[in-house]
């Protein structure tokens, strides 16, 4: 990964949270509630996800950059999401949990030296080394993927809604 490819990628990652809570403010309770499935997530706890995903981004690039040969921890999201009362928290506090730790973590990796982009972890679910070139690259498009499917959710719920 280039410097420009770097500063790219955190450009985005840090874009993030302004657009995910520009596309929630306001929202109803139903809007925000709305599931197209029962085994689906509704926008509330998207948010909560992005909130958490941001401690365990976090907590890995940490590793990766501080630790000798470390093992990241797996993570079941949909456990996260069903077990963590992410439809219990406040929407402007899962916004802002997300915006700061995100923030947070950014500033970390423009600090990057470029042998930084290099060091990795052993991700066991994957069965292989990752680095911290390709959790940047993750990071900043987890956001957008995120938005496109809270824009989906709301068009579905005001569908729903202008039916019943």
């Amino acid at each position: 990964m280039t410097e420009a490819e770097l500063k790219k990628h955190l450009d985005a990652a840090e874009k993030s949270p302004k657009q995910i809570a520009a596309a929630v403010l306001g929202l109803p309770d139903k809007t925000l509630r709305y599931k197209p499935s029962p085994d689906k997530w509704c926008i509330l706890e998207v948010l909560g996800h992005l909130a958490d995903i941001e401690i365990v981004y976090a907590h890995r690039f940490r590793q990766m950059l501080a630790d000798r040969k470390p093992v990241i921890a797996p993570m079941d999201q949909d456990a996260w999401a069903q077990n963590l009362g992410y439809t219990e928290t406040p929407v402007p506090e899962l916004v802002a949990l997300y915006g700061l730790n995100r923030h947070h973590t950014v500033q970390l990796l423009r600090r990057l030296k470029s042998g930084d982009l290099g060091k990795s972890a052993y991700h066991p679910e994957l069965k292989h080394d990752v680095t911290v070139a390709e959790y940047v690259e993750k990071m900043a498009t987890h956001g957008a993927n995120h938005l496109q499917q809270i824009e989906r959710l709301k068009k579905q719920a005001s569908g729903t809604h202008a039916v019943n």
